[in-house]
């Protein structure tokens, strides 16, 4: 028996800070800042305040991030937020969340993103509905491959795809600074017209939603190397990065485009890369956008299945989610089992519905994380390896926010907010059944 234990494929520990950096930066930045930050603008129609909306954002999302810093100091194992929820609160509520993320926001996320890649191909290449359909597949199937064959191929490729794409957002900001002419501006966006506190807020909510994604690096912590220095380290540089950027772009779009275009834009980069560089910069941002949807692909695919496979090595899912490759030394059928789903999702076209309904619970599950943080911080001897800045005001500041969202995105439609809920909910009684067959097995 002991032989037999000691010839079991394990994970490998090839991510370095580098590299955890890269899944941070290329998940969080998406299509969503190149494409419509109109969503954002339209509730706060002056340059001060649309700036201050994407600071506020990211220091929340830092705020987020930094909870997640030290939850992860004090559990580097593999599944992430799945593990935080099961030691601070309860096993079920751990399992909710992957129910969630595998069913719908994980494989939704997949799904709307190989879609956006495939549409923007379609701008150098003639495909058709059934094309891009075919294509956002190929993406899914491609890097789930890739991924399949190791953590080192997908962490290296990750990395090779965020690097050009933080190159190519400062190429297009230098040559905003060195060749950009300056939109004429209205008095009244120059001088920052009172702004309604719900405004700001439902503003805020919806530039929260561009930075999703962070928490993903703490699910490959078993693949991590001194994961308990390494993702506290690639959380914080990560969402200070992306912040910067984000304020960066915003501030180069209301330079180049007067503030009543880029509020009424549905692909405002594509706009300010017009009055750039003409057609050519049309065709640099597609590229552009391309890339990003790629590392969002990518990132995700590499971090979900780690999830599925701390749940099913405890088991709370089917056991043969949580085996490793003898070779690769990957969760093979978990990455498969996910890129299948998620393919369907965008064959049937229901990724849409699912997406949406489901896509806000995820704050309520940060909200629960956070709360988790705090019960800890209680336990007597708690000596984490990381503290995050500022307790409590940051957890809950952050507990605030995650509530505001999901209840902004609730009262915005409140029959697919019950029914998302709903969809949440039906793994209750799943995780009853999982839990009684594993105390029928011990």
């Amino acid at each position: 028996m002991a032989a037999i234990l000691e010839t079991r494929p394990a994970l490998e520990r090839p991510i370095g800070l580098l590299d955890a950096t890269a899944l941070v930066v290329g998940i969080v930045i998406g299509a969503s800042i190149f494409v419509q930050p109109a969503e954002i603008n339209r509730h706060v129609p002056s340059i001060p305040g649309m700036l201050g909306v994407w600071v506020v954002a990211g220091i929340l999302s830092l705020s987020g991030a930094l909870v997640c810093a030290e939850l992860s100091s004090v559990f580097p194992r593999t599944g992430g937020v799945y593990v935080f929820l099961k030691e601070t609160l309860s096993p079920g509520c751990g399992f909710l969340w992957g129910w969630a993320m595998f069913w719908s926001v994980h494989s939704g996320i997949l799904a709307a993103t190989s879609v956006i890649l495939a549409r923007y191909v379609a701008a150098f290449l003639p495909l058709g509905e059934r094309g891009i359909r075919t294509a956002a597949i190929a993406a899914i199937l491609l890097l789930s491959f890739i991924n399949y064959l190791g953590v080192r191929p997908g962490s290296l490729l990750q990395t090779i795809v965020t690097t050009a794409k933080m190159a190519a957002i400062l190429l297009l900001l230098a040559m905003v600074a060195a060749f950009g002419s300056p939109a004429e501006q209205s008095a009244s966006a120059a001088l920052a017209p009172g702004v309604p506190f719900r405004e700001f807020v439902l503003a805020i909510s919806a530039a929260l939603f561009t930075f999703g994604g962070w928490h993903m690096v703490t699910y490959a912590a078993g693949e991590t190397r001194h994961p308990e220095k390494t993702i506290p380290r690639a959380l914080l540089i990560g969402c200070l990065t992306v912040t910067a950027c984000y304020v960066a772009l915003n501030a180069a779009y209301l330079y180049l485009l007067p503030v009543d275009r880029v509020m009424a834009s549905t692909r405002v980069a594509a706009d300010a890369a017009q009055a750039l560089a003409g057609s050519r910069g049309v065709a640099a941002i597609s590229g552009l956008v391309i890339v990003s949807s790629l590392g969002v692909l990518n990132g995700v695919i590499l971090a979900g299945p780690r999830t599925y496979f701390a749940m099913a090595q405890e088991g709370l899912a089917f056991g043969w989610l949580g085996r490793i490759h003898p070779r690769f030394h990957t969760p093979h059928l978990a990455i498969l089992v996910q890129g299948l789903w998620s393919s369907v999702l965008v064959a049937t076209g229901t990724y849409r519905a699912l997406f949406t309904r489901v896509i806000y619970t995820e704050w309520l599950f940060f909200a629960l994380m956070t709360i988790g943080l705090v019960r800890l911080r209680r336990r007597a001897g708690y000596a984490p390896p990381y503290r995050a800045w500022g307790y409590p005001l940051v957890p809950l500041s952050f507990i605030g926010a995650s509530l505001v969202v999901a209840a902004i995105q609730m009262a915005a439609d409140p029959l697919q907010a019950a029914t998302g809920l709903l969809l949440v909910v039906l793994g209750w009684p799943v995780y009853h059944l999982w839990a009684r067959r594993n105390r029928a097995h011990h």
